[in-house]
């Protein structure tokens, strides 16, 4: 039975962190995969940072629960507020289209970005019970 458990808890959290990083390649104005296949290492900074925060925030949300469906309620819990961040950022830093940077290979917004994103989910998972 225990052997049963972690397979489906794996399982669900392979889902839900794709899933979590399928939202996240819809908010941006251009095609991760595409800048990642012309070697953007802006992008790639950043999806990376993405990853990571999905990560952050999913790991939580197993480690806090037992059951596999308040996980996934408090992930998605969790990731609402990772994107509502990420808009309320690029919304109070009009001078930066942060898409176009990423699309134009800017590594220093690359790297901010990927540091909003992991800083964000650390702060978001110390909401998670």
């Amino acid at each position: 039975m225990i052997v049963i458990n972690l397979i489906v808890s794996l399982a669900a959290i392979a889902v839900l962190q794709l899933l979590g990083m399928y939202v996240f390649s819809l908010v941006t104005r251009f095609d991760d995969q595409t800048e990642l296949k012309k070697g953007n290492v802006a992008v790639g900074i950043a999806f990376g940072g993405k990853f990571i925060a999905t990560a952050i925030i999913l790991g939580v949300s197993a480690y806090t629960n037992t059951s596999i469906w308040h996980m996934a309620l408090w992930f998605a819990i969790g990731y609402v507020c990772l994107l509502v961040s990420y808009f309320i950022f690029d919304w109070v830093t009009p001078q930066i289209k942060l898409n176009d940077h990423l699309r134009d290979g800017n590594l220093a917004v690359g790297v901010l970005l990927a540091c909003v994103y992991v800083g964000t989910a650390f702060a978001i998972s110390s909401l998670i019970v």
